[in-house]
């Protein structure tokens, strides 16, 4: 596959001038002299994007970037720098945001989705991996970075009469290194239902009824219809014509606490529902803001936690606010905010939120009918920047969302 930059970013490069000693060093070192099993384990600590250049640099080095033994060497490094696969309305091009260097990649498109992409999207990621979604209901699975896929054998949820909340991917602990699962949870409120693919059996198991989990503190009314809510799960917002991504339409994630997997996903009325696929229920949280203060919403994950992210307008202001619920008090704490500056400049714009996290990042897309911005925050320092546009041909490319993944060549499908 190739890679190339685009223009677009937060990039600065520095350069370190070295001193005589370290110039000597280095001119009586070569990496000639390092064994096979040594160079490819140096080689597999460089950064992703250097990977595809290595094929360039000598006779040696290509062969060490065509080997199995150098993509196990790769496998062997716990985590990579996340990259943020962009999605556009296009649907038909692959541009990767590299939190690493910090700029725009665009990557070749999956072979199998080429002939296919207005038809498929993306829905889900885990690892290097990232799940598409055709209109006929069924899924692809591809490396974003070598291009590899693998078509999933057919779902049947009886979609006619089966509302489908919720897609998720992560690691399959009961699996091989490297395996993974997929998660679908669909129904009708109150009756939900989850459904699990396993890659290392290669089909779907069969699917398992969610029960309600009793908690007083919780008011449920799923037949409530007379809340007015400004932003539903798919992205319909009152009195205009906005639609959220097609992607997002399943906004969800899944964390792993305890040995236990908790898929989380947006209710059709702007809730936060929460089902425990290992004891088999689920809750609905109780809801962050009064509903006339509400207006746009999604869930992350970040370090195996579940957030929420609101923007929510009040007292002629806007308001961009991560949230973690606390299961102890079983109530919302605020944990990071968009500075006040940056964020009144989005009041009454009626800006569409969709966001993804990853390790201790959020990247948030706003988008509206005029403007579109990317912000990246850091959890730990309640940092927010925001990213450069992304150019191509002259002109500046929009994306409605996006899925986060790490840049593994060695991830298989």
């Amino acid at each position: 596959m190739e890679l190339g930059d685009v223009h677009g970013g937060l990039g600065v490069t520095r350069k370190r001038k070295r001193n005589d000693g370290e110039n000597n060093m280095l001119s009586t070192f070569s990496l000639d002299n390092l064994n096979q099993d040594i160079l490819e384990r140096v080689l597999s600590r460089l950064p992703t994007s250097a990977f595809f250049r290595l094929s360039s640099v000598c006779k040696r080095w290509k062969s060490v970037a065509a080997s199995s033994s150098f993509k196990s060497a790769c496998s062997d490094i716990s985590a990579r720098d996340p990259w943020f696969f962009m999605v556009d309305p296009h649907l038909n091009r692959s541009i990767v945001f590299d939190s690493t260097e910090k700029n725009w990649k665009k990557l070749n498109y999956p072979h199998l989705l080429q002939n296919h992409h207005l038809d498929s999207i993306p829905v889900a990621a885990s690892g290097g991996l990232i799940c598409f979604r055709n209109s006929a209901g069924n899924f692809i699975v591809t490396n974003p970075l070598t291009g590899s896929c693998s078509e999933l054998p057919p779902v049947d949820l009886d979609q006619k009469k089966q509302s489908l909340h919720a897609i998720v991917m992560n690691a399959d602990p009961g699996g091989c290194k490297g395996s993974y699962k997929i998660v679908l949870v669909y129904g009708q409120l109150p009756k939900l239902r989850f459904k699990v693919y396993h890659s290392t059996t290669g089909c779907w198991d069969d699917d398992v009824t969610l029960s309600r989990k009793v908690d007083d503190s919780i008011d449920f009314n799923f037949n409530d219809d007379t809340g007015v809510y400004f932003l539903s799960r798919t992205g319909n917002v009152v009195s205009t014509n906005m639609q959220r991504s097609p992607s997002k339409q399943y906004s969800s994630v899944v964390t792993n606490k305890s040995g236990e997997d908790t898929v989380y996903f947006i209710s059709s009325s702007g809730t936060i529902m929460a089902c425990n696929l290992s004891k088999r229920c689920f809750v609905e949280y109780p809801r962050l803001m009064p509903v006339f203060s509400e207006y746009s919403i999604d869930v992350v994950a970040c370090q195996g936690e579940m957030l929420v992210v609101m923007l929510s307008e009040f007292l002629e202001t806007a308001s961009l606010r991560v949230w973690r619920y606390d299961e102890e008090s079983r109530t919302w704490h605020q944990i990071a905010a968009l500075p006040p500056a940056m964020s009144h400049e989005w009041y009454g714009k009626k800006i569409d939120i969709n966001c993804v996290g990853a390790g201790d990042q959020i990247l948030v897309c706003m988008n509206s009918n005029e403007h579109c911005t990317y912000l990246l925050c850091n959890l730990v320092e309640n940092q927010w920047t925001e990213l450069q546009k992304c150019y191509m041909n002259g002109e500046a490319v929009e994306f409605m969302s996006a899925f986060s993944f790490e840049p593994r060549i060695e991830a298989c499908v």
